[in-house]
């Protein structure tokens, strides 16, 4: 599954640990997901839209092998 949070923070100017903190897990996590090592439950999915004001769907996108 492909993402856009790293372009998504860029845009907001805020950190990893920073997006961490107000989603509820560790910077090592957002890392993990931005870099397509894990693929977040669906209630953080919620939560980082909800920073983004953005749909799940405009941050995350399923790749044709998933």
């Amino acid at each position: 599954m492909k993402n856009s949070i790293k372009i998504q923070r860029a845009i907001k100017d805020i950190t990893q640990e920073e997006l961490a903190n107000r989603v509820g897990v560790s910077r090592q996590t957002i890392n993990s997901i931005e870099n397509n090592r894990y693929v977040p439950s669906t209630i953080l999915s919620l939560k980082i839209s909800i920073v983004f004001s953005k749909s799940v769907n405009e941050i995350f996108e399923l790749e044709e092998d998933d």
